[in-house]
Parts: C-alpha cells; structure tokens; sequence
C-alpha cells in the first residue's frame, strides 16, 4: 500500500499536467481507497445533506513514496476519467472505474505518484451519438456512454454524491501474479483448478481439504494444476444447511501462500411443468430464495473492507435472509463481499452494472472495457460460491418495452451474447439472466421468469393481489417508505421517489395504513408495512405457492429517515426488519385466508434436520375470551413444505374467517404457535385477524418492567398486536410481535447510542404507550 495521499480540487482542464497545477491549491488529505467526498467531507469541505457536485471539476491526488528498483503497480478501481503520473512520466489513462489495471514501472528512490480524475461531465460533453431512448430515472443520459455508476445519479431515493477518486485499492503486486483460481462441485466431488505466475520458483504445490497435488510449470514462470477431492463437504445457504468452506493454499518451495478459502455447491434453475417459473437449486434442493435488494456500505466513501460490511451482512442474515441482489445501478462489489456471503452462507444475484439506459455496445471501444470488465469481475470471484446468478442488467428491458418500443429493442447483443459468453467462459457453475425482469410477453409480466412486484407496494392493489399475480420470483419487491424508530426519524425525511411520477413512498405507505387500520399515525405505519411484508411473504412460501423466491427493496438506507431500507443508516433494525425475520424463518408457521375453507396452516422446515414439534391453535374472542383451543403433535421432514387446514385442526365446523355471516362473529383472533417438542421453546407463530385488524378494540392492559441489566418484562391481560419499542439510545432486540391474554415476554435491549434506556412500550391495538426506565 501507498500512504500519504492528499487531494485537490480544480477546475475543469485547468491543469494539463502535474507540473501546471497552481502553486497555492489547498491540498487535504486523503484516503485510498477512498473517495474525494469523503476526504473532502473529512476536511470540512463538503456535506452530504448538501453535497457538492464533483463531476464538473477535476480532482487531484498525490503522494510520495520510497522504492527502488523494477516493481509492478496495481490500480484496482479508479473512478472515472483518470490520469496517472510515476515521477512526472505518464503512465496510465483510465475511463472505466470497474476496471483493475497493472502497470510495470522502475522506481528511483524518492517516488511521486499523481492522478488526476477528469471533469465527468466534460467527458460525456464530447460523446457523440444519440440514444434510441432516455430514461426518467437517471439524470443525465449521457453517463451511458461511460463505465461508472449510476449511484448518485439517481436522486429520487439518493443524494447527488458523485464517485469520484481512487475508490479501490492501489498497491504493489505480490509474488503470486495473475492468479485464476476457480471452484466447482462434479458431482460428489469438489474441483479446484488454480492457474498463476510465480518468479523464481522450483516446486509448487496446491493443497485444500487434505489433498494436494503438484502444479506443472507451462511457459516461463506460470503454474497451473487441478485437485479434485472426493466426496467433499458441499456448502450450502445457511438456511438449508452448513456453509462449508475449505482452505486452499500454495506450497513455493517449502514456503506456504494462503489463497483464501472456497467452497462447493452445483445451481440450476427449475423452470416448472409450464416452463415459465425460476426456481433455484442448490445442490439438487429446491429453495425459496429470500432477501434484499443491496446497495453499498456507504454511498460517500463506496468503502468495501470487512468491517464496513460485515455489520450490514450481518443483519441479513440475522433476518434469515438467504440472497442479496447487487442491482446494476450499484457498483460491483469487492471481495470482502464475496469472502462474507461465503461464510455467512447468503447467495448472491449479482447484476452487471448496467440499467435503465441504451449502452453504445457498437463503438469499439466501449465494447472492449466492457469485455475486460466482465471478465475481470467474473475471473475475480471465480473461487466464491455465493455468487449464484449473474444478470445483463436492471431494468433495461422493461424500460424499453414500458414506452412502446418494439420487441427488436427490448435487449440485444451486449445482453444476449457478450455477457452470457463471459458467463459462460468464466462462471459455468452460475446462472445467467439476461435482465431483471424479464419473461412473459411483455418483459415485465409478473406471472413468468423473474419479475419486479410492486403490486402489492407502489402499485397500491389489495394483498391478496400477491397470490393472483402469480408471481414466479421476485427480484425487486415490497417497496415502502419504512419509518424508523420514532426517535431517529420522521414521516417526511427522506422519502423516496420514482421520477416523473405525483406521488412518493410516503403515500404508499399511508394507504396500507389505513387499509390495515383505518387511522395513520406513525407507530401505524410502521405496524402496517411490517404486516404486509409479513403476509406477502407467508402468501408466497406457502406449499402450492408459484414464487420461489422474493427480494424486498431495500436492505439499507443512506440517509436518515424514511427510506425504503428495513435497516435504516445508522444500523438499527426497523420494524419491517422484524417482520422479515419472522417471515423468513427456515422453521416457520403461517397462515393464510381460504374464504370458505377456513385457514390454511402453512408449516415449513428449511434445515436438514428433521423437526418434531407440538402445534397449537387458540381463538379469542374481544382479545381475552378463548373460544377454541386444538394442540397437535406435528413431525417435519428435513427440507419440506407441507399445509393443513384448520378444519383438519378442530375437526369439527368452526367459522374461523368469519366468512359464512352466521350472526355476530365467535372470534377476533386466531393465534397459531409452533413448539419444540423436546425444549418448549417457541420456534414460530401467526396470528390472523378475521374482521380485520381495525376490529382489534378491546385495551390490551399493556405492562411493562425492568428485567435485569438492560432488558424489559412485557405482559397483557388481551391481545395485544404488534409490540412497538422506542428508545433513543437503546433498540430492542424483537419487536412486531404480538402478546396473547396473559402472556408475558422478556425483550432484551441493545445499545444504539450512549444514554440511559429509558423510552416507551405501544401496541397497535391500544391507546397511550407504556413509559419504562431501567436503572
């Protein structure tokens, strides 16, 4: 690594070289990898609640080193229109920030290394060439023309931040030169196939799960071999089973290299007996694939380490989220990405970073960086078996279509044939889809291939809209304008935006309020979208569902206050995180409405181990009286799906939906709960409201209590529906949940900020809040 950086600002083309910049430039220092916002901002010079354009000047970096002698440079992302100078000589033009690029140079002692990133708009200024069409989303169509991301430019959901400097590593290259190193189950048995250049080097080695084998020298100093290893332990997503990595390492000479660690699994997609669905399979297991939609750490500083991502990873798959989608109007993630999806066990669909604009595929240029690109990307994460889907673009085809262009513009080459290709040559173990949505008629049609649903969301149709849609697999939806806590945020902060359109997400989510409640406060605002989440979800893993999966826009905010993230940008867990989490349990229970037929009881069991367990049904009438009570023991099979209905449950006729108008309803409540039958401990509930949650009148006789250290007692004489926790310095570590007559619930609470844990304790069906302080 080189240390040392400063930055400066210019105007644009102010400066042709090192040597004709101003004498008097305010230099500030900086990070690399970094951005010039962040260094900017560190300095005092910039603001992200006011952020100033940085695309209209040019932006310079230096730093001076000590070395001698022939050593080889490594630039592994530079954003965009960049100028390297080594000691006053040129040595380096750059207009792709996803491209890694080396460059042999000889050193001499006292070393000054200089980049300047040019003026981005005064590059797509001298483009030439008209787009066949434009998008509303993007602010300037002109950025289709080069390779840089389109973060920051799509200001409906996100501030102006422009990407601008050295945001990836820049450094020396090691020993190991050139390293292909790739991973791939054959049946039972894990390949491992490694290719590299080594200087100097006599005998070498690969090692991995306790096998080995010699690699052969080919031409000049590159090594290349391949170890198979019988009957390995297959990785799996962490909602199915063990996410199994194995060490691969280098012997040089007696010298151990580590290469980082790789795992096995096969993917393929199951179309279904209508050829329209897309289901994946892991290792031979169906799975409903369950997540969010990424973005980046930190739209400032794009940092990409561990500890930047690790605690947002975390989350994820504290929710039991089991897939990310990197969207293409994101950038491509780094390896510490990739190394913690592995461990971690989550998938990952990654698109290439292409959306919603007519990218010049027939100028020659574009079209090789573009080549580079792809393969670099791919030949980089070639050992990660997390990477699952890899996708042409987002949006790009519905765009099109969605303004009544003909079918001949709805994709093309880069998307049919040089991607796949790429995939194909590099990545042979993922799977390819041309863009996100795609299938049906129309490229949007939600009932085949993989769709963007926000009928339920945006689109404001009822919830049983997500069952008559007939959705295959949901690569965007459920957005909503998510409330945070009531502490850190209000109802208008921050609200995102679809360009072109009257209404915001603020407006979406006041309507399902008070379609769920007929009132709309803020605490009912957030109980609502952490509802329709919750029975969105249960709709679509339910046995006899169509959808095989759902990822839910978004994971994260940027900003503070009521974006489309369920983690808003501090961290904390919204309320709509805790319905993800209940909702994509790999041990579940649900319930959906059947009319007439009653309810369907939906038991699911993701894991590899079988699950015995006692299931309970309790009916309450004015949130107190219990009107039926059946218990059941239930055994699940490993890795199945299966669903009862209530009917089979009591065994005798008992209008559970209120559907047959018999005179006055026998209940306002169904609770459905799910027990280890060994321990007693609660694997999963469900709760159903048959005249709907507004019909929820009955005071609950909310209580609350210290518990010890920094933990709360909650209890209720009635049902008490949607527990809501508000804290200015602590979170809860649960909430959403619901309390029946007598029931009390130990909530630990988790540090945000410093401060005493002092707040208050709601419920969507009560009045006033419960006040607590703990010592």
């Amino acid at each position: 690594m080189i240390d040392g950086w400063r930055l400066a600002v210019t105007a644009a083309g102010e400066a042709a070289d090192p040597a004709a910049l101003p004498p008097d430039l305010e230099w500030s220092p900086a990070t690399v990898p970094g951005t010039a916002a962040q260094a900017l901002m560190a300095a005092g010079r910039w603001r992200l609640d006011a952020p100033t354009p940085l695309h209209d000047k040019d932006v310079w970096y230096r730093a001076r080193f000590a070395g001698s002698g022939a050593r080889t440079l490594r630039f592994d992302g530079l954003a965009t229109m960049a100028e390297v100078w080594l000691n006053g000589v040129s040595i380096l033009r750059s207009d792709n920030m996803f491209l890694a690029h080396a460059v042999d140079v000889t050193l001499v002692g006292d070393n000054e290394l200089v980049i300047a990133f040019r003026s981005l708009d005064a590059a797509i200024a001298a483009k030439k060439g008209r787009a066949r069409w434009r998008t509303r989303l993007v602010g300037n169509n002109a950025l289709r023309h080069v390779r840089t991301t389109l973060l920051g430019h799509m200001t409906g959901w996100q501030p102006p931040v422009h990407a601008v400097g050295p945001w990836r590593k820049i450094g020396f290259a090691g020993d190991v030169r050139d390293l292909s190193l790739r991973s791939a189950l054959d049946g039972d048995d894990g390949v491992v196939t490694v290719s590299l250049r080594l200087a100097d080097a006599q005998d070498v080695a690969l090692a991995a799960a306790g096998q080995s084998v010699a690699l052969a020298r080919k031409e000049g100093d590159r090594f290349t071999g391949t170890l198979r290893l019988p009957e390995v332990e297959k990785w799996w997503p962490h909602t199915h089973g063990t996410p199994t990595l194995h060490e691969v390492r280098l012997t040089v000479d007696g010298r151990g290299i580590a290469l980082g660690r790789t795992g096995f699994r096969s993917i393929a997609v199951d179309r279904g007996v209508d050829g329209k669905g897309f289901a994946l399979v892991v290792n031979g297991q169906s799975i409903f694939a369950r997540g969010a939609c990424w973005s980046a750490s930190d739209l400032v500083s794009l940092a990409g380490n561990r500890a930047s991502l690790k605690p947002w990873l975390d989350q994820a798959r504290a929710a039991h989220m089991n897939m990310l989608r990197v969207a293409g109007s994101m950038i491509y993630e780094g390896d510490a990405f990739f190394e913690l999806c592995d461990e971690l066990g989550i998938l990952v669909w990654h698109d290439f970073m292409f959306a919603n604009m007519d990218y010049p595929l027939a100028d020659a240029a574009f079209r090789a960086s573009v080549e580079a690109e792809a393969a670099q990307f791919l030949g980089r994460t070639a050992a990660h078996p997390s990477l699952a889907v890899l996708c042409g673009g987002s949006e790009v085809a519905q765009q099109v279509s969605m303004m009544g262009l003909p079918p001949e513009l709805w994709s093309g080459p880069l998307y049919d044939e040089l991607l796949p290709a790429a995939v194909a040559a590099h990545r042979p173990d993922a799977v390819y889809v041309a863009n996100s949505p795609s299938g049906g008629d129309l490229p949007f049609a939600i009932g085949e291939g993989v769709s963007h649903y926000y009928g339920v969301g945006a689109y404001l149709r009822p919830l049983d809209d997500a069952r008559r849609a007939g959705v295959r697999f949901a690569t965007e939806c459920l957005g909503f304008s998510n409330l945070p806590v009531f502490a850190r945020g209000g109802i208008s902060s921050n609200v995102p935006q679809d360009g072109g359109t009257d209404w915001d997400f603020a407006d979406v989510t006041a309507h399902y309020t008070k379609l769920l409640y007929g009132a709309d406060t803020p605490r009912l605002r957030r109980a609502a979208v952490a509802e329709v989440m919750e029975a969105t979800i249960a709709e679509w893993r339910r046995a006899g569902s169509s959808c095989a999966g759902a990822l839910v826009w978004m994971l994260k905010d940027f900003m503070p206050g009521a974006g489309w993230g369920v983690v808003d940008s501090e961290g904390t867990p919204k309320l709509s995180w805790h319905a993800l989490r209940r909702a994509f349990r790999p041990v579940q229970v649900s319930l959906t409405d059947e009319g007439l037929d009653g309810l369907a009881i939906h038991l699911i069991n993701d894991t590899a181990a079988p699950v015995r367990a006692k299931l309970s049904l309790r009916c309450y009438q004015n949130g107190e009286t219990l009107v039926m009570r059946r218990l059941r023991d239930v055994e699940l099979p490993p890795r199945s799906n299966r669903t009862i209905s209530s009917a089979e449950m009591i065994g005798a006729f008992f209008d559970i939906t209120c559907a047959y108008r018999f005179g006055v309803p026998a209940l306002d409540v169904t609770v459905v709960t799910l027990d280890d039958a060994a321990t007693g401990q609660r694997l999963a509930e469900a709760a159903h409201f048959p005249q709907g949650r507004a019909a929820l009148t009955a005071d609950p006789g909310l209580s609350v209590e210290p518990a010890g250290g920094r933990a709360l007692t909650v209890r209720a004489t009635r049902f008490a529906h949607c527990i809501q926790i508000e804290d200015a310095h602590w979170r809860a570590a649960d909430e959403g949940f619901n309390l029946e007559p007598g029931e009390e619930r130990i909530v630990e609470l988790v540090r945000v900020s410093d401060g005493s844990a002092a707040g208050a304790v709601c419920v969507a069906n009560g009045k006033g809040e419960v006040r607590y302080a703990c010592p």
